[in-house]
């Protein structure tokens, strides 16, 4: 065997190493924050709360946060960027509609709206919602942020990617996708944050390199719709704990109930139905001693 084909050999044994080492760990992540939306670092605007007025019933809006850049680590030699990529304005509108469903069943509520993302701008912050607050005539929003992070990693599988029919058969990527949401609910014209509900989820799963791109979107979808249903049964907590606070803090919230109002705080249709079974019974015991 000459010198020139032993150093041939060794150049693509070197190579291939370098390929595979490279493809190895790859990371991907995607997030948004409610504090760089309301708490930009380039605004001089210092936010000072007050204590919140609730007018019930009230009107809500909800919306996602701009999601920042983003990240990526590492290239995969198959199927070039790793990552699933951010929500779109669909899978946005449905998720929001699962925590929008969760508000609707409660009496106190008069309505809740979905808000387009097109509507809040980065870095906007409370003079953004007041915005949003004259355009739907809303009292509270709740703003929800997400950080999600899929990591892909090579098996031993992989070393038959070198053949053409094990790049498209054979699942060596081992896919791991990890997300966080969290809801924060705000009083727009007190800037009070009154409660929030955070909901987590995290989705393995396997792919081939060619198709590893699409699963990784399959994954990411799966991954937002597991963390909100834990989100929304942390909402449901969270939302009761608040409630039992208003009780035993008056003086932290205002509550206001509009005229005629007969949900919440004031009868509901059991309390009101007893008053009037107490009343007919109060006439009828009049009625026989007359």
């Amino acid at each position: 065997m000459s010198i020139n084909y032993r150093i041939s050999i060794c150049i693509v044994i070197t190579v291939l190493i370098t390929q595979l080492s490279g493809c190895a760990g790859q990371q991907t992540r995607t997030k948004s924050s409610v504090v760089d939306y309301l708490y930009p670092k380039e605004s001089n605007i210092v936010v000072q709360p007050s204590i919140p007025t609730l007018n019930i019933p009230i009107k809500v809006g909800i919306a996602f946060v701009p999601e920042q850049s983003p990240r990526s680590r590492g290239i995969n030699l198959w199927s070039g960027v790793v990552g699933g990529g951010a929500l779109t304005e669909a899978n946005k509108t449905d998720l929001l509609n699962k925590v929008a469903d969760n508000f609707r069943v409660h009496d106190f509520v008069s309505d809740i709206e979905v808000i387009p993302s097109a509507y809040l701008t980065a870095g906007g912050g409370f003079a953004n919602l007041e915005q949003i607050k004259t355009m739907y005539g809303i009292d509270l929003i709740a703003l929800v942020s997400y950080d999600q992070v899929q990591f892909t990693d090579e098996g031993l599988l992989s070393l038959t990617y070198w053949t053409l029919v094990g790049a498209y058969f054979v699942s060596g990527e081992k896919n791991d996708t990890s997300t966080m949401l969290d809801t924060a609910v705000y009083d727009i014209q007190s800037k009070s944050l009154l409660f929030r509900a955070p909901g987590t989820s995290n989705v393995k799963g396997r792919s081939t390199p060619i198709n590893l791109s699409e699963e990784l979107r399959r994954d990411s979808i799966k991954s937002f719709e597991d963390a909100t249903t834990n989100m929304i049964s942390n909402l449901t907590v969270q939302l009761e704990k608040f409630k039992d606070k208003i009780k035993k803090n008056p003086e932290q919230v205002k509550v206001v109930h509009a005229e005629g109002y007969t949900g919440g705080g004031a009868m509901g249709p059991f309390e009101t139905t007893i008053m009037i079974l107490l009343a007919g019974v109060l006439y009828c015991s009049r009625r026989m001693k007359i």
